[in-house]
């Protein structure tokens, strides 16, 4: 799976846990660690846990396995590194505090994936 398409993969699986303010940053040419960083907000620890499952477990299906996994536990802030792809989710004040969106604001935002989960 090319990098973009697991990146818009991230999001979709994050969306369909309404997962808020998710954001994909294509970082490529800006950091050596990865091409694509996704951000996504989840209002509490089971929120968070649960979006970052979700995309774990859809990613799985996929064929994708994470090189490492962090924070899932606690459920403030999740990493999921698939190399290179890094999904980031949080819990909004965690979030502002780290600043990450701050940090890279001068990549690129690629369009979000229309939401698919059925209201």
């Amino acid at each position: 799976m090319l990098a973009k398409e697991q990146a818009l993969q991230c999001a979709t699986f994050a969306l369909d846990k309404k997962a808020f303010d998710v954001k994909i940053l294509d970082v490529t040419g800006i950091s050596s660690l990865t091409d694509y960083l996704v951000f996504a907000s989840g209002n509490s620890d089971r929120q968070v846990q649960a979006i970052s499952e979700a995309v774990r477990l859809g990613l799985k299906k996929l064929g994708e396995m994470p090189l490492g996994i962090e924070g899932e536990n606690e459920g403030r802030w999740v990493l999921l590194d698939y190399g290179d792809v890094m999904m980031h989710v949080f819990q909004p004040s965690v979030r502002e505090f780290y600043d990450l969106d701050g940090l890279w604001s001068e990549a690129p935002r690629l369009e979000l994936p229309e939401e698919s989960s059925v209201g």
